[in-house]
């Protein structure tokens, strides 16, 4: 029974809901893709719920011609996605509502309510954790993949659902709604935020912006050079055994592994020899999508895998600042022409092109001015996400408490 509840109009009690299943409340959507005509392929995903492929992985993943298996789903159908992540461990349950018809996968698992008026309420609890203890203590954890939640047919037509009534449903959307307008309105200042870093990016390495010394002088001018008199590439490396941390390279930077996939790692061979990467070293991930992820190790000396490359910043360069210039959307735009590789997803601009391509680099005082410019945005910028993150996290809770 949910520890909060709400009241009708005359402060009196509701009844107690209802306690179904998704079979009670849900028909299975059984239309495929078999002549092959709709080619609206749709992720589902934990974050961002359903939405083109083409706009989640800026490519498409399923080939032409092979999508006759996958499901149609239209605007108010539900689809799940047995793929666990850390923000949706037992795997993402969204709406779609899109008016043009899509296609998802048939690793999915696709319902159409049988009454939509309970649509706004049940995509709050299933964004909820009230369902889980189901799946733990009857699913298979394992499945297939260790990645993903065992889920069969009849294991999802019995998942729980406690539905109160239609009225106490309407007066929890309405509050939790409130909660998604704070998340939005939050998002959309780090946004905003981001942007002005972007364009004050722009402004600086074009040389609209300069920095005065503090005498208010004019710094000398930017001399161009290589990037290999900036870094130099090395490649030590180091087993699995305890004294380094496991890290991935995300967009976000180096972070652990555990954090991005909520396990340790993917690969099982203790023995595999892995990069080392040490605090300050610049880290590159050539075999992303497009030009891939370069950042700056920000975190500790630690492991990962021997497909990244890591640079060292020699000595009359500052770290942060080389940062800064390798990661604006000129560089990489200029970086792509050296891109190889005969499949789209594998092609990459090899250490050594990157290396040689030419750059303008300010003297050390107005490098180090720079950095510490944006370190001050990305302050600013990080007490607004953290923001954002206590009002998700209030926003969990309040789920936990109406739907568990």
């Amino acid at each position: 029974m949910p520890v909060l509840r709400f009241k009708d109009a005359n402060g009196h009690a509701f009844e107690a809901p209802d306690e179904l299943t998704i079979h009670d409340l849900f028909d299975k959507v059984k239309t495929t893709n078999k002549d092959g005509q709709n080619k609206n392929v749709i992720t589902n995903s934990a974050e961002h719920g359903l939405i083109p492929q083409r706009d989640f992985f800026d490519k498409d993943i399923a080939v032409d011609g092979n999508t006759s298996k996958y499901t149609i789903i239209t605007d108010g159908d539900f689809v799940y996605n047995p793929r666990k992540s850390s923000t949706a461990p037992y795997g993402p349950f969204n709406c779609y509502t899109r008016k043009e018809p899509g296609i998802v996968s048939p690793l999915y698992f696709c319902l159409t309510p049988k009454n939509k008026e309970f649509t706004p309420y049940l995509l709050y609890y299933f964004a909820s954790p009230a369902w889980y203890s189901y799946i733990y203590h009857n699913g298979n954890q394992g499945g297939a993949r260790h990645d993903r939640v065992g889920m069969t047919n009849s294991l999802l037509q019995g998942i729980p659902v406690t539905l109160p009534c239609l009225e106490e449903q309407k007066k929890i959307t309405t509050f939790l709604s409130l909660y998604d307008e704070y998340v939005k309105t939050q998002e959309n200042k780090v946004d905003a935020l981001e942007k002005r870093r972007k364009g004050l990016l722009q402004q600086i390495f074009s040389k609209d912006i300069r920095f005065k010394d503090e005498e208010d002088n004019e710094y000398a001018d930017w001399q161009e050079m290589s990037l290999d008199s900036v870094l130099l590439e090395y490649n030590e490396k180091s087993s699995k055994d305890g004294i380094y941390e496991h890290v991935s390279l995300t967009k976000e930077g180096v972070i652990p592994k555990t954090e991005r996939y909520n396990r340790d790692h993917l690969v099982t061979h203790e023995d595999k020899e892995y990069r080392v990467t040490h605090l300050d070293d610049i880290c590159y991930n050539p075999a992303n999508l497009k030009f891939g992820v370069i950042c700056r190790n920000k975190y500790k000396d630690a492991i990962f895998s021997p497909i990244y490359v890591t640079f060292k910043v020699k000595k009359g360069f500052i770290p942060a600042f080389v940062e800064r210039l390798l990661v604006r959307n000129s560089f990489i735009q200029e970086a792509l022409q050296y891109q190889e590789g005969s499949i789209y997803e594998r092609m990459a601009v090899s250490p050594e092109d990157l290396l040689s391509m030419p750059i303008d680099m300010p003297s050390l005082p107005e490098q180090k001015k720079i950095a510490q410019f944006f370190d001050l945005i990305d302050k600013q910028i990080q007490v607004e996400k953290d923001k954002l993150e206590a009002i998700k996290l209030v926003k969990k809770g309040l789920l936990q408490q109406m739907f568990v």
